[in-house]
């Protein structure tokens, strides 16, 4: 498994499925990796605002809440522009140019490929 490199941040995780998110967080841990969960977009600027450890937000695209994960991406990005983003979801695909950083990963995703991408991420 991809272990998280020495000079990993933290990952702020934001799904607004439960099972998922505890799911993510784990794998993410396992790795080595500090980890911040949040439900929502809401839950997730808070996060951000009060942190200044993240390197990297892992985000559904469809979350209930006035922002999605694309526009949470974005609004993160103007404040934060060192947070490296990584969409998922299991019901769409983000257009090219639509996500800050390119990275998707279609759900259900492997836990090796969630470590692997995050890795890559933070390591670039």
């Amino acid at each position: 498994m991809t272990r998280a490199p020495e000079n990993h941040r933290t990952i702020l995780i934001v799904e607004d499925e439960c099972l998922v998110r505890l799911s993510a967080a784990e794998t993410l841990r396992d790795a080595g990796f500090e980890v911040l969960e949040a439900e929502d977009a809401e839950q997730a600027l808070t996060l951000v605002a009060s942190h200044d450890d993240i390197g990297l937000l892992f985000t559904d695209i469809n979350m209930p809440g006035p922002l999605d994960g694309i526009a949470l991406a974005w609004r993160i990005r103007q404040t934060q522009p060192d947070i490296r983003v990584v969409l998922t979801s299991g019901k769409m695909r983000p257009a090219p140019g639509e996500a800050p950083d390119g990275a998707f990963l279609a759900k259900p995703y492997s836990p090796r490929d969630m470590t692997s991408t995050v890795a890559a991420l933070l390591a670039a």
